[in-house]
């Protein structure tokens, strides 16, 4: 399976339009809470403007861009961590997914009810947070309680994790959200291995009507939420994506033209969820494809290769490689070449964004 982000909120704050306009599917849109009682998952293509120019250089016959795994997480409410609600089964599903796209109703609607009456995102995320830190002091417990023992028992090599455990959980009953907190390289290696849900990368989305922005009063927290956690929040009209996304691409583009905008909420998402999962980006193209291909950084040659197929990483010979940047300013891989800015690299080169490769290898 692919990285996959998950969205996560209270009932009836339009996660589920949100997660149709993301991935074009039709899933179900109710009013009422736990109309999404099944996690919905889906794949988004990832926008990029890039390779729609590369396929126009290389006259390519097939555009095939990279994508991520959405996943619609149904409501969490007051006594998730204890099992309300379906609780413990929409606890496990936040547990799968890499990332967190934690969206917030600011929006008003007599038609659909909010499960608390009335719109109130500072609570609103308050509630969310605390069930998850309470879900993730419960985990933390049992941990601790099992590493305690063998360190008495002789195992003092346990020691820095139970250190790191007590740490982290004085954080918790703090009510300090894991994500954004400072922990050494050693440190977040053994947190990973926790698997704990405040310490998943999160990123806001404020849901709004139509015509709100960032200075409107019922966005304001969910900004001030992103900057006190060191994240990113964007505002994005759910139920318009939602309606745009059954447009074909050339009336989205006459729409946005009009509006006088670049791109949409949604584009904004998708790019800002790929930053917040330390993604790059890397092209192969020619005349029968141009193809985005999603990687982590640090990614070496070789590994890139693996993306494609196995048998690339295992014969793996050399990668030749230019940036997109360069065949733009030239205008054509000959041009590339002719200014000396092809290179031909080995397994440990470490992939940039926006490198443009193609692999030899031998099996």
């Amino acid at each position: 399976m692919g990285l996959s982000c998950g969205l996560i909120g209270l009932p009836n704050v339009g996660k589920t339009s949100v997660f149709n306009a993301l991935v074009g599917a039709g899933g179900v849109v109710a009013n009422y809470p736990f109309s999404t009682v099944e996690t919905q998952v889906g794949v988004s293509a990832i926008p990029d403007a890039r390779l729609s120019k590369l396929a126009e250089i290389f006259a390519s016959k097939k555009v095939t861009p990279s994508t991520l795994e959405i996943r619609d997480i149904a409501g969490l409410v007051q006594g998730a961590s204890h099992g309300e609600g379906l609780g413990n089964q929409f606890l496990a599903e936040i547990r799968e997914v890499d990332a967190l796209l934690h969206l917030v109703r600011c929006f008003q609607d007599s038609n659909i009810m909010h499960v608390a009456g009335d719109i109130d995102p500072h609570r609103d995320i308050s509630l969310i947070e605390s069930e998850l830190m309470l879900a993730d002091l419960t985990t933390l417990e049992r941990r601790r309680d099992r590493i305690q023992k063998r360190v008495k028992t002789g195992e003092r090599a346990l020691q820095k994790e139970l250190d790191l455990l007590m740490k982290v959980e004085a954080y918790l009953n703090e009510g300090q959200w894991l994500y954004g907190n400072k922990f050494s390289p050693e440190e977040q290696l053994l947190l990973n291995d926790f698997q704990l849900l405040s310490a998943k990368p999160v990123f806001f989305v404020a849901n709004v009507a139509e015509g709100m922005g960032v200075d409107d009063p019922l966005v304001v927290p969910v900004i001030e939420a992103a900057q006190q956690r060191k994240t990113k929040a964007i505002v994005l009209a759910g139920q318009l994506e939602a309606e745009l996304a059954t447009l074909s691409e050339q009336e989205r583009a006459e729409f946005f033209q009009e509006l006088g905008l670049k791109e949409s909420g949604l584009q904004r998402l998708i790019a800002n969820a790929h930053e917040m999962l330390g993604l790059i980006t890397f092209f192969t193209a020619g005349e029968e494809e141009s193809r985005a291909w999603t990687i982590k950084k640090e990614t070496k040659a070789h590994e890139a290769a693996g993306k494609i197929h196995s048998d690339m990483q295992r014969g793996f010979i050399r990668a030749e490689v230019f940036a997109y940047s360069d065949l733009i300013e030239c205008g054509s891989p000959v041009a590339v070449r002719e200014k000396g800015l092809f290179r031909l690299e080995g397994r440990e080169y470490v992939v940039k964004e926006g490198d443009i490769m193609y692999f030899r290898f031998n099996v």
